[in-house]
């Protein structure tokens, strides 16, 4: 380094320094990072998915009936639409037991006929209709009480359980999906000689319900019988699944 001054020197000793310690840094950091990295590499888990299923009674009614009337005018048979339905809406909100009372369906609608070729207004057609829940129990009894107010057609009676039930069912459901899922895997281990470890990850799926049970008729009603129409409910299914997540 002949021919360099003092500060040259030490400029040039200095920066090999420099460029050293970025890689020294670097390579500490590797080594501080790698174990970290190499034990969650080594966490083996079985992945298992339970299944459950619980079936309650059903003990309500989903009913949906209105009334139906054809006449010469609009006026006149939205006037008797009226009419009809105040007096079952009236006898419903008037029953022990009818929850859930809403409109389920509003028309008017011309009646054509189309003979000879022409679509000619004949008169005109209304409906409404609505829906209630009811114990199924009184079911039955309160069909032909509706008849008798009024009421023209029943389109149709869906069963389901009350809601505390099915909350009830849904917890119990979600006990045999967890309880299921750890009987896979007890056996899944035992079956390949591996020791089973706690559990890293849990996941509930959440419960699903069975569609209401639907009876269905669209026949209009005529007349009220003297028997009593004859309801009767089903079980409801609350279907659960639970995912654990098993180390080994």
């Amino acid at each position: 380094m002949k021919g360099l001054t003092l500060m040259e020197r030490s400029t040039f000793a200095i920066e090999p320094i420099r460029r050293a310690i970025p890689v020294m840094i670097s390579c500490l950091s590797l080594a501080m990072v790698s174990p970290a990295f190499a034990q969650e590499a080594l966490i083996r888990t079985l992945t298992v998915t339970g299944q459950g299923t619980e079936t309650v009674a059903t003990t309500l009614s989903q009913v949906t009936l209105g009334v139906e009337v054809q006449g010469e005018t609009a006026e006149a048979v939205q006037q008797e639409v009226a009419r009809r339905s105040n007096a079952i809406v009236e006898q419903l909100r008037s029953r022990e037991g009818v929850t859930r009372l809403q409109t389920a369906g509003l028309s008017l609608n011309p009646v054509y006929d189309y003979s000879n070729n022409t679509a000619r207004i004949t008169g005109y057609a209304g409906v409404n209709t609505v829906s209630f829940r009811v114990p199924t129990s009184q079911a039955g009894a309160l069909l032909d009480d509706m008849v008798q107010a009024g009421a023209t057609r029943i389109d149709g009676i869906s069963f389901v359980a009350d809601d505390a039930a099915l909350a009830q069912a849904r917890q119990q459901a979600i006990r045999e999906a967890t309880e299921d899922a750890q009987a896979q895997a007890d056996a899944t281990f035992a079956a390949l000689g591996l020791t089973r470890g706690e559990i890293v990850g849990i996941q509930v799926n959440g419960a699903a319900y069975s569609p209401p049970i639907l009876f269905r008729t669209d026949r209009a009603v005529q007349a009220a019988e003297s028997v009593p129409t004859p309801v009767i409910g089903g079980e409801q299914e609350v279907q659960a699944s639970v995912t654990l997540q098993i180390s080994y």
